[in-house]
């Protein structure tokens, strides 16, 4: 088995412990694990670079914040994580000026939606702009489940709300996914959610 890494990378106990201490070279090796994995969440969940680069300050600053408060009862780099999405879920309620949680009409047809190159007689559409044309909780709910591998539970928990919420953005992003991709590239492009997931990563 290969070395974990992102949020998964693991991460010693005594270098905890010295980061909780206010070691400083401790802290500087927290970042130096996690600063990449922080920055490209917050780089899918949001719209711009200024924003992911807000958040992964925003990020950091609650880790130094608060890790004396972590107790080892989970993952350290899920710990992180959670610290990280929350973050980003006030940047956009911040940015837009409106509750990231209350999915807000989109009232652009299928035709606007960008195709990218040509592929067998259907355009192939770009997935990650068709990600990014979904209105944000749907777009935030999808990431954590499809590619972060998120449970629907996790997920309310971060948004303060319940399970079926979680379960009913994924549901309609989904929908809305195979419908945009059905559309413009025909079945051979209709996502799944794990396609959805696949194709996010890379």
């Amino acid at each position: 088995m290969g070395a974990r890494t992102g949020f998964f990378t693991e991460v010693d106990d005594l270098l905890v412990a010295k980061a909780q201490r206010g070691d400083l070279i401790a802290l500087e090796r927290i970042y130096g694990a996690f600063a990449e994995p922080v920055y490209t969440l917050a780089r899918r969940l949001c719209r711009s670079r200024e924003e992911a680069e807000e958040i992964l300050q925003e990020t950091f600053l609650e880790v130094v914040r608060s890790i004396r408060k972590f107790r080892g009862d989970g993952a350290f780099g899920a710990w992180i994580r959670r610290i990280a999405v929350s973050k980003a879920l006030t940047c956009l309620r911040r940015k837009r000026r409106g509750d990231v949680g209350v999915e807000r009409a989109d009232l652009r047809g299928p035709e606007a939606v960008p195709a990218a190159e040509t592929h067998d007689g259907w355009q192939r559409i770009d997935l990650e702009r068709a990600l990014a044309r979904l209105p944000d909780a749907s777009r935030v709910v999808v990431w954590l489940h499809d590619v972060e591998g998120m449970t629907h539970v996790e997920i309310a928990r971060i948004f303060g709300r319940s399970p079926s919420f979680s379960k009913s953005q994924l549901s309609r992003a989904h929908a809305r996914l195979r419908s945009w991709l059905g559309r413009v590239g025909g079945a051979e492009y209709a996502s799944d959610a794990g396609r959805t997931a696949g194709a996010a990563r890379r």
